[in-house]
């Protein structure tokens, strides 16, 4: 499979070679015919990525104040890691794609083999898309007109929006290609329609599908213009489709507009509103989402649920299939935007064009009509000639694996043999990048290649459970990423599993352990034979309801995911067994969506410790995330971000501070790889793992049975 890449980092465009994806529920593999370049979203990404830091940082000033609120806490050395390996992930472009479904994941049941459909799938020889994304292309529309489907769908819900009825007068303020499409649609509607742009040639484009036209670069006001188009009684609607940092459109569409006309926004532009232009006439704005209802529902778009139709007439998909119908019918004719036809394999070249010709419109990629073999594993590197003891397989290369725990095996000398991933074109990308041997999106012929004698699984927190289990019953050491597991029969499940293994290591990444504060902090602590009493104050941030990690069946909730580390660590430094646990969440009274991320957790320890975590997302980003406070004997140890470490008390310690952040990530891989070449236990006893992960599923079951109390 290949694929188009745009680093945000340096602006390069590159087409990537990568193991082709694999079908799975939900979802159907397509192989590609035709997709369309979207001039405006793409010329957007692609100049941002050519731009300067300096450049990016004025485009982004929300970004800006983001970045400065982790230097803050976290450390100039470590925002400036985070800020370039972010810009360093590559981005796939494209969203207009049409292409023959090659094969269908269960769970899929309208749609079959060989059947011609359109997506929102990315610019690629062979894509996998879900099941709601997708829609059957007539037999009367060809491929190449069925490429703008979803950029119509773009407009067609900015129409949605608006509302128009026949006979009424509707302003397209900006006549690209989603303006030109809109235009289209609004006068099949029975609207009359003004276009108002700067490239003539556009304007000739919209006068020849019926509209009236203005160019403001040849002197002609717009508001004039719309005034006189709407008979001087104000337009009914304006819909803004063009892309500029300037106001003017929107002032321009209030100052044109009848007394409750309407406004909507589907491209990009400033938002400095003036209220009385607004307030005088009563005029209602609304900003439009993408292509339609599902957008950004992971539930809808992903997991495959679709809205009622008696409720949500028009879904993203729902439009692609009107957009085609109105194809079908003759009614929107997009054959008069194709500028340009690129084969996909000189795709560079169609972005020189796209970045040189502002005036190009509908830049098509044409895909080989044979279809590209499919292959699982690639070869990325040459084969080190080495006898080490540890040879690993990844499964996963999100941020986390990427950014942090692929470098830290990789600087402790792991021989890093394959890398593993659902689509490829990540496996690939950290792949070459660390000197990985292949990629693969064939994760089980990873598990059983007898070459490979360790496996690190950082993967969404669901399937953990599932590949630990995969990889101890095939004689694997496993190093996962926390959590071990996300519900009690996932955790009997590992625990069974282990115990029918044969001297493998199992080890989760719970890395705070590792850090060089903790490591000194156990050690100052280690004289001390008295009970211990432990504060943890965890500014953990707000994270969306919507976010994968939130959803119980997939990231288990924050407690499993991410509370966990605490619970270990609080194990690890009291040194003691976890002998009774509490939990306390804050009561919603309707007033707070997520309250299960703000808890306060208190473990007592079969030596007579005890101490607190609050987990709480409701806190200022500029008060250090994390903070360890443990009191002991008329001492007190405080640690702030893993950066800074204060002892009170104390005879021979005062404080303990470091340039950058370390949480340990690159000690707990050496110690786990130094562990297996060594032939030594886990870094992290076993059974320490198991009662923390069946501690946390217990702070849960709390939790869940508080809430159903208050309910």
């Amino acid at each position: 499979m290949k694929q188009i890449l745009q680093n945000m980092g340096t602006g390069e465009t590159t087409i990537v070679e990568a193991p082709a994806p694999q079908v799975k529920a939900g979802h159907v593999v397509i192989t590609s015919s035709v997709s369309l370049i979207s001039v405006g979203t793409e010329r957007m990404l692609v100049d941002f990525g050519k731009a300067s830091l300096i450049d990016k940082a004025r485009q982004q000033p929300e970004k800006v104040k983001m970045v400065l609120d982790k230097i803050q806490t976290d450390g100039l050395l470590t925002t400036v890691d985070a800020v370039r390996s972010k810009l360093a992930q590559p981005l796939p472009l494209g969203y207009c794609h049409v292409g023959k479904v090659q094969s269908v994941g269960p769970g899929v049941h309208d749609i079959n083999v060989n059947d011609r459909v359109v997506s929102n799938g990315p610019h690629a020889d062979t894509v996998r898309i879900a099941k709601n994304l997708i829609a059957k292309i007539p037999d009367n529309v060809d491929d190449e007109s069925a490429a703008f489907t979803v950029l119509a769908s773009i407009g067609l819900q900015g129409i949605r929006l608006a509302k128009p009825t026949l006979g009424e007068q509707v302003v397209v303020i900006g006549a690209g290609l989603i303006g030109l499409l809109t235009i289209q649609l609004l006068i099949a509607q029975g609207c009359r329609v003004l276009a108002v742009d700067f490239d003539q040639q556009k304007l000739a484009l919209a006068q020849q599908f019926g509209a009236e036209t203005c160019n403001p670069k040849q002197g002609e006001d717009p508001i004039k213009t719309g005034l006189a188009f709407s008979r001087q009684q104000g337009v009914d609607a304006v819909i803004i489709t063009a892309s500029t940092s300037s106001s003017d459109p929107v002032s321009q569409a209030a100052n044109m507009s009848r007394k409750r006309g309407r406004i909507v926004l589907v491209g990009v532009t400033g938002l400095e509103l003036n209220r009385s232009e607004f307030y005088e006439k009563e005029l209602s704005f609304q900003v439009s989402c993408s292509y339609g209802p599902g957008r950004y529902d992971d539930k809808y778009e992903t997991q495959g649920h679709d809205y009622p139709l008696g409720f949500v007439r028009w879904t993203e998909q729902r439009n692609f299939i009107a957009i085609l119908d109105m194809m079908a019918m003759g009614k929107l004719n997009v054959k008069p935007l194709i500028s340009h036809r690129f084969l996909f394999e000189d795709a560079l070249n169609a972005y020189q064009e796209l970045s040189d010709n502002k005036s190009a419109l509908g830049i098509l990629l044409t895909y080989p009509k044979s279809p590209a073999p499919v292959i699982k594993t690639l070869t990325l590197n040459e084969a080190k000639a080495t006898s080490d003891d540890v040879v690993i397989g990844f499964v996963g290369a999100g941020n986390y694996a990427s950014r942090v725990l692929i470098p830290a095996f990789k600087a402790a000398h792991a021989n890093l043999h394959t890398i593993a991933t659902s689509t490829g074109v990540s496996s690939v990308i950290h792949g070459k990048n660390n000197g990985f041997l292949q990629a693969t999106t064939d994760t089980d012929a990873m598990l059983n290649n007898d070459n490979i004698n360790t496996i690190a699984i950082v993967t969404q927190h669901n399937s953990h459970a599932t590949f630990v289990n995969q990889a101890l019953a095939n004689q694997k050491h496993v190093f996962v990423e926390k959590p071990l597991a996300i519900n009690q029969q996932q955790h009997d499940s590992v625990v069974k599993q282990y115990q029918a293994t044969d001297n493998q290591l199992l080890m989760v990444g719970f890395n705070r352990r590792f850090a060089p504060h903790i490591v000194k902090m156990k050690a100052l602590l280690a004289g001390s034979t008295a009970p211990k009493s432990f504060i943890m104050t965890i500014n953990a941030g707000e994270i969306p309801k919507a976010h994968w990690t939130q959803d119980p069946a997939i990231g288990g909730g924050r407690i499993i995911g991410e509370a966990c580390h605490f619970i270990d660590l609080m194990r690890f430094l009291a040194d003691s067994k976890i002998s009774n646990i509490q939990a306390q969440q804050m009561g919603s009274k309707g007033k707070v969506a997520i309250t299960e991320d703000k808890v306060a957790i208190t473990l007592s320890f079969e030596d007579g410790s005890f101490g607190t975590i609050h987990y709480l997302a409701n806190g200022a980003a500029s008060f250090p995330k994390e903070r360890i406070e443990v009191f002991a004997e008329n001492k007190v140890i405080q640690l702030d971000n893993f950066r800074k470490m204060t002892g009170y008390g104390f005879k021979n310690f005062k404080k303990m501070n470091l340039w950058q952040q370390d949480k340990g990530q690159k000690a707990c891989a050496k110690a786990f790889v130094d562990a297996i070449a060594n032939g030594l236990k886990s870094p992290i006893p076993v059974e320490e793992i198991f009662e923390v992960s069946q501690a946390t599923l217990n702070v849960a079951a709390l939790l869940a049975k508080a809430e159903s109390h208050e309910c």
